[in-house]
């Protein structure tokens, strides 16, 4: 089975930053995507960043420019930079990976138990 862990949250005034990590474990065969996705009090989940296993990302409006996401292979690792935070930011932020955890062909997503991250003054 594969383990998401996600570290790094908390509370920070505006205009701050944070840096979140998620770290995989288990039987991993290898990782496709990893994305980080948030989901705010009364609101659905959304997609904040992605990047590929070749290293290609994307974003979403709302964070871009100020959001960087990246990633270790080796370590299989996972990281969001957020910088400029803003109080719209404020959300419980979830790891993401698709990964295939066996020698079949198959890739599973997975998802971390999340972290709370609280931009305000």
């Amino acid at each position: 089975q594969v383990q998401l862990v996600e570290s790094g949250g908390g509370l920070v005034q505006p205009g701050g930053s944070l840096r979140l990590s998620c770290a995989a474990s288990g039987i991993i065969f290898s990782i496709n995507a990893m994305n980080w996705y948030r989901q705010a009090p009364g609101k659905e989940r959304e997609l904040v960043a992605t990047i590929t296993s070749v290293g290609s990302t994307n974003y979403a409006d709302s964070v871009k420019g100020r959001f960087n996401i990246s990633r270790d292979n080796a370590k299989k690792m996972v990281y969001l930079q957020m910088n400029s935070l803003k109080p719209e930011d404020t959300a419980v932020y979830y790891c993401n990976v698709r990964a295939r955890p066996s020698i079949g062909p198959r890739y599973f997503d997975y998802w971390g138990q999340g972290t709370q991250v609280t931009v305000s003054s």
